[in-house]
């Protein structure tokens, strides 16, 4: 495997072990919070850099149904990505505190909050828009699954993304995401792991949906072609 590979793949592992952490907030304590966002965003930046050659290609080409699905995911990511700088740079306490920024505090958590929810489960999306060749690379470093293993591991995925399912209305992120409600709920007797646990488990969800959808677009695609 290549060196580059291997970085992004870390870079990847990194991010998203991040985005999981992130989403504890106050859990973690809000200067954490802070200093794990801005590491973050130095992740995502070096993660744009390895993938440049996708973003010079972007006005290049044929666009499939299924480069648009990409295409929507990377847009509405950047746009979370850049709602949650601008907010986060208001919102500080602790990392930023030194900016001259003043006022606007309302919105800013407002905007904080549609783009912490929103992004997560856009980049849960991406993520499982890439799932194959994760897969892919994981096969080469283990031997070859029988068909039994390769029908458990697809049986606990499902149950998983099932889970999630409960996870995802149990916390409320839908109403979070569309503001209906205007404060995020944290319960601080509950356990970071149980915590963690839903939250890995509702972006498996998103990853099972968007791995199998684009599979669904990639396979429209071959038939077209044949025909």
């Amino acid at each position: 495997m290549k060196q580059k590979t291997i970085l992004k793949i870390v870079v990847d592992i990194e991010m998203t072990v991040m985005l999981l952490f992130l989403m504890t907030y106050e859990l973690i304590g809000e200067a954490a919070h802070e200093w794990l966002g801005i590491e973050c965003l130095f992740f995502f930046v070096i993660h744009h850099i390895l993938n440049q050659k996708w973003s010079r290609s972007v006005f290049r080409g044929m666009y499939t149904s299924l480069r648009i699905w990409q295409t929507i995911l990377v847009i509405g990511i950047m746009l979370t990505m850049a709602g949650s700088i601008y907010s986060g740079m208001i919102l500080s306490k602790h990392a930023l505190l030194f900016l001259p920024i003043k006022g606007g505090g309302a919105f800013a958590r407002e905007i904080h909050m549609v783009s912490a929810y929103c992004g997560f489960v856009l980049i849960s999306l991406h993520l499982g828009f890439h799932w194959g060749m994760v897969m892919g690379m994981a096969r080469q470093m283990v031997s070859e699954l029988s068909t039994a293993e390769k029908w458990m591991l697809r049986g606990s995925a499902a149950l998983v993304a099932g889970y999630g399912v409960y996870a995802f209305i149990q916390r409320e992120i839908g109403y979070y995401m569309f503001l209906q409600n205007q404060y995020v709920f944290f319960n601080f007797e509950e356990p970071l792991i149980s915590f963690l646990a839903d939250y890995i488990a509702i972006m498996a969800l998103f990853v099972w949906v968007s791995h199998y959808f684009s599979k669904g677009l990639r396979y429209i695609i071959q038939t077209r072609k044949t025909k």
